[in-house]
């Protein structure tokens, strides 16, 4: 075994459900503005080509089953939207993968949350700048425990929705997806070789919308584990 300066971190890992195994978290793919509703409210149109962007693998928080997580109000906005999302974890890794074969590469599904740093993401955009002090801050991945595909039911035509504080926010279905996931990884393992344990955050509906201090964020997608957060 190599020995190492300093301790290396722990690998960040998402409970499975039914199994005491954990699945160890690679890399945390986003697909941007992926519902038609939420590119018009973002002031886009249309099908455009899909786009991506990347959170650091230790931007997970788990939100395990039954349990309300905590995340801090994050350092630098005054403007935090939560994203409520569908998340599909690879099991089967693999490069320039064909849609017709892409959910053979999906181990399980979760609920996730993008959170975003909407002001910070808004002035990086106007001035050309990459996103990332929007999104792949501290503790800007909320999860919750990861379904096997063949347990999670009829994945593609689920409702997902978020409430906030018992009141919807965001209220859609994932047939509404303008890439499904099949044809999103079939993009996404063109420019990146897709490794076990990345997961996909595959958009989230229109309805986002800014939380504060005190908040209970409570989402789900039908057929898995919902999750709910508290904004500390």
């Amino acid at each position: 075994m190599p020995a190492y300066v300093i301790p290396p971190p722990p690998t960040v890992s998402v409970p499975v459900v039914g199994r005491a195994e954990r699945f160890p978290v690679h890399r945390i793919y986003c697909v941007g503005r992926n519902y038609e509703e939420h590119a018009k409210e973002m002031g886009f149109t249309g099908r455009e080509p899909p786009f991506f962007f990347l959170k650091p693998a230790d931007a997970i928080v788990v939100a395990d089953a039954g349990q309300t997580a905590s995340i801090p109000y994050p350092s630098l906005t005054q403007n935090l939207h939560h994203e409520i999302e569908l998340v599909a974890a690879i099991g089967t890794g693999g490069r320039n993968i064909k849609a017709a074969d892409a959910l053979k590469h999906v181990f399980g599904y979760a609920v996730g949350l993008d959170m975003t740093r909407r002001d910070l993401q808004g002035e990086m955009k106007k001035q050309g700048r990459p996103w990332c002090i929007g999104k792949a801050y501290d503790q800007s991945a909320p999860i919750g425990p990861i379904t096997p595909a063949a347990q999670a039911g009829d994945i593609a035509n689920a409702a997902i929705w978020l409430q906030v504080n018992g009141a919807d926010r965001q209220r859609s279905n994932v047939s509404k997806l303008i890439w499904n996931l099949a044809e999103t990884i079939e993009h996404l393992s063109a420019a990146w070789e897709l490794q076990p344990g990345d997961l996909i955050y595959t958009g989230t509906p229109e309805g986002v919308n800014a939380v504060v201090s005190g908040d209970t964020l409570h989402g789900a997608v039908d057929g898995l584990v919902p999750i709910t957060v508290k904004i500390a």
